[in-house]
């Protein structure tokens, strides 16, 4: 798939999968095939392997091209699959390199280790690992990554770059950048579901979806939702979508833990976190546990 080909396929929600450890914080790959199975019963429109959500920062580069290798196979080229890349220019690259040989169709840049850099050493990081393959680039703005307009019109540049995927839902700023470089990027929603009608009212229509975890038909709802621009999708946020995010918001690192416990709950493999995630209190989870019933039951017949 050519960065054209993969900006076009870039509409509708996109699939974060959680990465399953073991109880011993090994790496769970049936796990991991199995719910990747659970979301091809109703597409997305891609799937990033090994993302924020996925836990990339805990992976060594062994298990991230295993994670890879898993979800392109079960894939089988019915939905791209997009690798999560990072660390440094040199492991950004040589992470990105495996991605492509084993069959990914996009790179998600997540930004480098070091916070705060010059403008052009930026520049120079996603350069290296755009020019690493040649398939279609994503940047993932996120954490302390909140570029100005300069900046991202001087990322588009970059041949490879097709997307942009913002993490931290400052939608004054995103519209300055959209404003600022137009169409020549695809723009993401990417700080959470609940974000969704904000997103699809600024324009954009694309978001990645860490619901899809546990119901790819509520984040496909969510999507048909927003872009018709009704109030269809109002109780459904109310319900479940904002309050979930509420409860992850209570600690650092639950934006994570919490799916992956929803997950546990609903009889998927979404297994343990790595440290420094930190694990479910009790409390929580039995709070946590309260809600699966109405997940189950919209989940079953996609009541939005």
């Amino acid at each position: 798939m050519n960065p054209h080909q993969l900006r076009s396929s870039l509409v509708g929600p996109i699939a974060f999968p959680v990465t399953p450890f073991r109880a011993d914080l090994s790496l769970d790959v049936p796990g991991l095939t199995k719910n990747v199975k659970m979301l091809l019963e109703h597409p997305p429109a891609a799937i990033v392997a090994a993302g924020g959500t996925g836990e990339l920062y805990s992976l060594t580069p062994a298990e991230h091209r295993e994670v890879v290798a898993a979800v392109v196979a079960e894939c089988g080229g019915r939905v791209p699959v997009i690798a999560g890349v990072g660390f440094n220019a040199a492991i950004g690259a040589d992470l990105a390199r495996d991605a492509a040989r084993l069959g990914a169709s996009g790179i998600l840049a997540f930004p480098p280790y070091y916070p705060q850099p010059d403008d052009d050493g930026l520049v120079e990081y996603y350069r290296a690992i755009g020019a690493a393959t040649p398939l279609g680039l994503l940047i993932y703005s996120r954490d302390w990554f909140h570029p100005g307009a300069a900046l991202v019109q001087r990322l588009t540049a970059i041949p490879t770059l097709v997307a942009w995927k913002d993490g931290q839902g400052d939608i004054r700023r995103l519209q300055i950048l959209m404003s600022r470089v137009g169409d020549r990027l695809c723009w993401i929603g990417g700080a959470g579901d609940d974000m969704v009608p904000a997103y699809y009212a600024a324009g954009i229509r694309a978001f990645t979806s860490s619901v899809s975890n546990v119901s790819p038909r509520v984040a496909r709802a969510l999507h048909e939702g927003a872009a018709r621009g009704d109030s269809s999708i109002a109780p459904l946020m109310e319900e479940l979508i904002v309050p979930l995010y509420a409860m992850r918001g209570r600690r650092r690192g639950y934006e994570v833990t919490l799916m992956k416990d929803l997950m546990n709950l609903l009889g998927l493999a979404g297994g343990v976190v790595r440290p420094p995630l930190p694990r479910i209190s009790p409390e929580d989870l039995k709070e946590l546990e309260a809600t699966v019933p109405r997940w189950k039951a919209v989940d079953a017949g996609a009541v939005v």
